[in-house]
């Protein structure tokens, strides 16, 4: 079996090719990153750390391809691939549609043989947005042809994977826990066979589960951390503190999530027990910088502080009192190396932070999660 993989990052290595090469896929590497596709077809294998399980895992029968240089040979791949998955990013979804699709055209011209696209990134519906960004160039004959013939079914995917570097480009560390969770509405032909994969009905409650739990932990972690003077996660998560409000902030989401999509209280408790201790590994370094970054987009109306917030006072029916802290610790998060968090500070000097959290949030001047930030503010 042949896989080709969009991304040979970190989580493109250490998670999604790991997994591909566990169920006994040959897997085809696409980047821009001219040391890491040398490194692929130099040396055809690579090691993944397990972080603090004493386990590394050996990834073989890979190789890769330039997507800019090998445009050919990245569409031929492509034709005989048996599954094509992605871990570039959000933003970068819509820069590989237009090669995917002319990929995809000549495949069913010459083919009748189903093929499934899971793009495998930190978002909500990112093989729908990579779907839509792949048709915008088709005719009404070859969208009916891809639809009968090419499916993108949604994913979920969790894993923590720091920044590192290693002496061996290939080589990655990442922690040992994962979770892969694949829709099956829109798989097309056979499930694929990967035995990472968890294959669902509904995704929603997954994927919002994973958001209010790990995303929003993670950022509470970051950002209260950083709050409270420390470098990296890990020491946030020794600060009794710091650790009692991200502990607060998860019971918050929890109760939405119960509420919501009627989880068991003591399933979701020790799922997000589970969450906690891996944010706690000491064998992961990450720096409170790294998870804190992009903080426009973490503060957005769709993701992982503002939506559960908002979402409290209508399924819990009270004010969030955590959520609140994290959302002002967000928007007081000061790095100078991210544009991002720049930009908010630039903004949070000219009109206020809580006007920036309006603008940014597309909150209503009157909305009272604005009142319960502003006690936190400095």
């Amino acid at each position: 079996m042949r896989a080709v993989h969009f991304g040979a990052g970190n989580i493109g290595r250490g998670f999604i090719g790991a997994l591909l090469d566990q169920a006994g896929y040959e897997t085809v590497f696409v980047d821009v990153n001219d040391q890491l596709i040398e490194a692929l077809n130099d040396k055809k294998a690579y090691n993944v750390i397990l972080a603090g399980a004493n386990e590394t895992l050996n990834v073989q029968n890979v190789s890769g391809l330039n997507s800019k240089q090998d445009e050919e040979k990245v569409i031929e791949a492509i034709k005989e691939a048996d599954l094509i998955t992605t871990a570039v990013g959000p933003h970068i979804l819509p820069m590989i549609a237009p090669l995917l699709a002319k990929a995809l055209k000549e495949r069913t011209d010459r083919s009748s043989s189903p093929v499934n696209v899971i793009a495998c990134e930190n978002m909500i519906g990112g093989s729908s947005l990579l779907e839509n960004h792949v048709y915008e160039g088709l005719t009404n004959d070859e969208k009916s042809q891809f639809k009968r013939l090419i499916g993108f079914p949604n994913a979920a995917v969790d894993r923590i994977v720091p920044d590192q570097n290693h002496e061996d480009p290939l080589t990655v560390e990442v922690e040992p826990f994962y979770e892969w969770v694949v829709e099956t509405t829109n798989i097309i032909g056979d499930q694929p066979e990967v035995n990472g994969i968890t294959y669902v009905d509904d995704l929603t409650p997954f994927i919002e589960r994973k958001l209010f739990t790990v995303n929003t932990g993670h950022a509470a972690a970051a950002y209260l951390g950083r709050k409270h003077g420390h470098q990296t996660i890990q020491e946030a998560m020794e600060d009794k503190v710091v650790l009692e409000k991200i502990q607060g902030t998860l019971e918050e989401t929890g109760a939405i999530l119960i509420e919501k999509y009627e989880f068991k209280p003591e399933d979701h408790q020790a799922y997000q027990a589970k969450i906690l201790e891996r944010f706690s590994n000491p064998s992961l370094t990450d720096e409170v910088t790294r998870v804190g970054r992009g903080p426009k987009r973490k503060l957005g109306p769709q993701d992982r502080l503002i939506r559960p917030a908002v979402e409290y006072f209508d399924w819990v029916g009270s004010e969030p009192v955590y959520l609140a802290e994290v959302i002002a610790a967000a928007l007081e998060f000061n790095d100078p190396n991210d544009e991002e968090s720049q930009e908010v500070q630039i903004s949070n000097e000219k009109y206020g932070p809580l006007e920036t959290l309006k603008k940014i949030a597309d909150l209503s001047d009157s909305h009272p999660i604005l009142n319960l930030v502003e006690k936190h503010l400095n």
